[in-house]
Parts: C-alpha cells; sequence; structure tokens
C-alpha cells in the first residue's frame, strides 16, 4: 500500500526529532537545589579586630581556608576584608556601627552610598549574606533605638535599587535580656518598653525573610543563676532525665541552656503573632580564662561548649520547639582580643590567639569539616619564648623526670640533641608528655612556659612524638599504592566506558551515513 504524503511527513518528522534528541540531549546536571546547601545549618565565627598585631586581610582568608571556616562576621565593612574574601567560598555578614546609625536613619542618599561602597562594589564575588545594622542598640544604645528601623529600611530599598535584595538579608542583632522571663521558654516575652521597635521590625524581618539576630550567652545565664541553672546544662554535657530541664506548659525537655534562649525567642515571636521568622544566634561563646570572681572561665569549659555546640548545630539538632529548624551560629570569637578591657574574660573569649595559636583544642574531630586542624590530631606542645633558662630547665627535669615524658631523643648523639639549648630541649620534652598524656586538657602548661602549636616542630633529622612524619610514612606509602591503584581502576573503568561509547557513536554515524538518505528518498 502506498504511504501518502501526510504519513511520509509525519514518519520523517519523527526520525528527524529522535535523531535530534539523540545527538543533541545532555545527562541531567544537578538542580540549583541541589547545588544550594545555604539552607543547612552552619557554624560561623566572628572577627573581632582588638588585637595585638591582627593579621593582614590576605593572611587572615588564607588562615580562614586553612581552618575551613565557611561563614564569619564582622563588625564593620573592611573594604580589605571584603577585597580579600573575593572569590573565595567565605561567606560573609557584615555590618553598620552603631555611630554610623544617625546618618543612614536619617538620609537614604546616605544609606545608597553605604549599599553602593560596601556592597555593590564587592558582590558578587565577594560573598555577603546578610547585613547586620547595629548592635545590641536597645539595651546598650537605647537613645539610638527609633534610628534601627529607619536605617534597616534605608539599607533595604538601596538594595531593591541594586537588585540585591533577594541575596542579602538585613536585621539588627539584639541582647538576650530584650525577652524577659525567658525559662520556661512558653512564657518569654518582648520587653513591651522596646514594642515600637520591635514589632514593626519583625514585621519587617517576616515581609523580607530576614532572621531574627540574637546574640545568646548560657554562659551569662549560669553565672547569673548559680545553683539554678546546672553548669552540665550549659555545657551541653549528656544528662539523665531528672537533670533537663521541664517546661511545665508544654511539657518539652530542655537539655542545654541554649535551646531554651533560642526557644525563648520563639515564643515571644509568636506571643506577637509572628511565625514565620527563624532565629539567627549571631554571637555565642563561652571565655577560657577569667579573673577570680569568672572561676567557670577555664579552657577546659570553653573546649566542652563550642565543641558540643558545634557537634549539636551540624547534627541538626534543632529546639525542642522546633526540632525541624537547627538555628546557625556564629562563635564569638575567632581570635582572643587582649586589647579588651577588664575583667578578663572580655579578652578571652577567642578559638585562637593572634598569632594564629590555637587557645584550646577543640574536640569535634567526625562531627563535619568545620575548624578542621585544631583538634587533637595536629597539635603540638613546645616552649615558650621568653622565658629564662632556669625556669625551663625547671619544666624540662619535671618532664622528663616524674611526667615521665620520653627524652631520650635530646641525648648526646641522638637525632633531637641538636640544637643544643634548653628551649628545643624543653620543646620536645613537652611534646614528648603532652602527646603521652592524649592530650588532655592541661597537659600543656608546665607552669606556663608551654604553648600548643599546630605547626610541626619537627627539623631535619628530629620527629617530635606527635609528628606524623614517622608514623604515617608507610601507611602514607600503603594509602599512595591503595589510591594509586584505585584512580586506575577507575581511569580504566572510564576508558572502557568512553570506548563503548565512542565504538556505539561511530557505529551509528556509519549507520546514518548509509541508510539515511535512503529513509528521506523512501519517505518522500
Amino acid at each position: 500500500m502506498a504511504i501518502s504524503k501526510l504519513t511520509r511527513t509525519n514518519t520523517f518528522l519523527f526520525f528527524f526529532f529522535f535523531f535530534f534528541l539523540l545527538f543533541c540531549t545532555e545527562l541531567p546536571t544537578p538542580s540549583l537545589a541541589q547545588e544550594n546547601q545555604s539552607d543547612q545549618p552552619y557554624v560561623g565565627v566572628n572577627i573581632g579586630t582588638d588585637v595585638s598585631n591582627l593579621l593582614p586581610p590576605s593572611q587572615l582568608v588564607a588562615f580562614l581556608q586553612l581552618q575551613k571556616i565557611t561563614h564569619i562576621r564582622i563588625y564593620d565593612a573592611n573594604p580589605d576584608i571584603l577585597k580579600a574574601l573575593s572569590r573565595t567560598k567565605i561567606r560573609v555578614i557584615i555590618s553598620v556601627p552603631n555611630n554610623q546609625l544617625l546618618a543612614i536613619g536619617s538620609s537614604n542618599t546616605t544609606a545608597a552610598s553605604w549599599i553602593d561602597r560596601n556592597v555593590v562594589s564587592f558582590y558578587p564575588d565577594t560573598l555577603i549574606t546578610a547585613i547586620s545594622v547595629g548592635d545590641e542598640v536597645l539595651t546598650t544604645v537605647p537613645s539610638s533605638a527609633p534610628l534601627i528601623l529607619p536605617a534597616i529600611q534605608s539599607l533595604y530599598s538601596a538594595l531593591v535599587a541594586s537588585n540585591l535584595h533577594q541575596h542579602i538579608k538585613i536585621s539588627t542583632p539584639h541582647a538576650a535580656s530584650i525577652i524577659l522571663d525567658p525559662f520556661p521558654p512558653s512564657q518569654a516575652f518582648f520587653n513591651q518598653s522596646f514594642s515600637s521597635v520591635i514589632v514593626p521590625l519583625l514585621q519587617f524581618l517576616s515581609r523580607t525573610g530576614s532572621p531574627l539576630m540574637m546574640n545568646l550567652y548560657p554562659y551569662y545565664v549560669f553565672m547569673q543563676n548559680k545553683g539554678v541553672v546546672p553548669i552540665d546544662n550549659a555545657l551541653f554535657k549528656p544528662l539523665t532525665p531528672s537533670k533537663e530541664m521541664v517546661d511545665p506548659n508544654t511539657l518539652l525537655h530542655y537539655t542545654n541552656v541554649l535551646d531554651a534562649m533560642v526557644d525563648a525567642a520563639y515564643f515571644s515571636m509568636k506571643n506577637l503573632n509572628i511565625t514565620d521568622v527563624v532565629v539567627l544566634v549571631t554571637e555565642t561563646g563561652w571565655p577560657s580564662k577569667g579573673d577570680s570572681k569568672e572561676p567557670y572561665a577555664t579552657k577546659d569549659n570553653a573546649d566542652t561548649y563550642n565543641s558540643n555546640l558545634i557537634s549539636h548545630i551540624l547534627g541538626h539538632g534543632g529546639t525542642p520547639l522546633h526540632p525541624e529548624t537547627t538555628s546557625s551560629v556564629y562563635i564569638y570569637e575567632l581570635f582572643n582580643e587582649d586589647l579588651r578591657s577588664p575583667p578578663v574574660s572580655e579578652a578571652n573569649w577567642g578559638l585562637f590567639y593572634g598569632n594564629t595559636t590555637p587557645a584550646y583544642l577543640l574536640h569535634v574531630s567526625g562531627i563535619g569539616t568545620f575548624m578542621a586542624n585544631d583538634t587533637t590530631n595536629q597539635t603540638y606542645c613546645i616552649a615558650m619564648d621568653g622565658f629564662d633558662t632556669k625556669t625551663l630547665q625547671a619544666a624540662l627535669d619535671w618532664a622528663c623526670g616524674p611526667g615521665r615524658a620520653n627524652c631520650s631523643e635530646i641525648q648526646p648523639g641522638e637525632s633531637c640533641y641538636q640544637p643544643n639549648n634548653v628551649k628545643s630541649h624543653a620543646s620536645y620534652a613537652f611534646d614528648s608528655y603532652f602527646q603521652k598524656e592524649g592530650k588532655a586538657p592541661g597537659t600543656c602548661d608546665f607552669k606556663g612556659v608551654a604553648m600548643i602549636t599546630t605547626t610541626d616542630p619537627s627539623h631535619g633529622s628530629c620527629i617530635f612524638p606527635g609528628s606524623k612524619k614517622v608514623s604515617n610514612k608507610t601507611k602514607d606509602v600503603v594509602n599512595s599504592t591503595q589510591s594509586s591503584s584505585a584512580g586506575e581502576k577507575l581511569l580504566r573503568c572510564r576508558t572502557f566506558s568512553f570506548l563503548k561509547i565512542s565504538a556505539f557513536s561511530n557505529i551509528l554515524h556509519i549507520f546514518l551515513a548509509a541508510y539515511f538518505p535512503i529513509f528521506l528518498f523512501v519517505l518522500l
């Protein structure tokens, strides 16, 4: 039977589109939703600048990358830091200092200029995620409270004009004290004297999808309520059911103070009919040193709090009220700000000293990539500079004597005898003791003459006890061989797959070249 013209045409179109799709359709690529991890909870750090010899911006950014810190908050909009962050994956919250609120809040032109100078000039090469307008204004400079909302609205309008309002959020950080009667959380409410600011602010945050920024410190809750709040609750330590805090109104069980503080903020917003604003914890932490009135400001407690905090957030712990929502947090802070005024704790909130030496060891192995090299895997104990020989010798004698450190390698003729001076020998002995004791808190002190470092102090043929240069040598060779073998297998697999695809493609092309004209002749 003859094929009608219409049928021939339809058949031709079918073949045409079949072969078009066959050759032109690409394999599906990951969706934007799959690539975008911004909705996942994260741990960031605050970076204060009251630090002696603060790292230059380029070195600061390199240090952040080394530590795998991907979110930071700075207290201004330092152009050198923003420039150094360009084309990195580090996301930054920039800030409007309190002393700039008046100018920005009273002039749309000033606000637009601020956005143009500090945001448009850097974004998107620098990943600016939010602007924090002022800091704890309601409680520290209440006279400036009426300026907050006008400043925020002016800045937002400037973002809209630059078409950046969907990418960069605006809010203002609050102290926990703006919430009264915080426990049980279900009874919490905002201080009504701030209602003229809080209510329209929350409405703005709801309308723009911005977070409620809160600075929450369980340390201060514990210090102000000793005997009522157990320290284990403040430090995220595991609790027996009898020690959990229970909200009598909701029967929700709280195993740590921070979750209770976050839920107090959610209940306070709910009381004002705001239920779609998330809490972002812009500051939290624990000091590692204090004066005589601050006995709980210790390295051990700071390690415990921040390590457990990181585990809690990266473990998507949520809160009892909102188990489905985990607030991201910014640890206060990256460096000890040694230039801060007393009390002593004010200068000792940092994870690191200004020279990038860890202030203490976080125990975060196995719970993510945050703070990659300050866990107990890559640290050493060495003698500090500036101490006299007699003091160091006494510490060295104790380490090699009662401390039972292995000091054989610093004996004459051995690999670590040179350089033959007390400081070098003490460093080896200190590290031997530190490693022997499992790098436990307090084992790198030696009456204040020792310090922890992340830099391997090994030199030449002298390999320090904590170094992986010897202990992992065989492992490295094995792993290298295994990796090479695995790589070769993968390469062979990919090559074989490519050859199969190429062969099929070549055959298909030959087939089409030979027979496609015949198909056209028959069909048309």
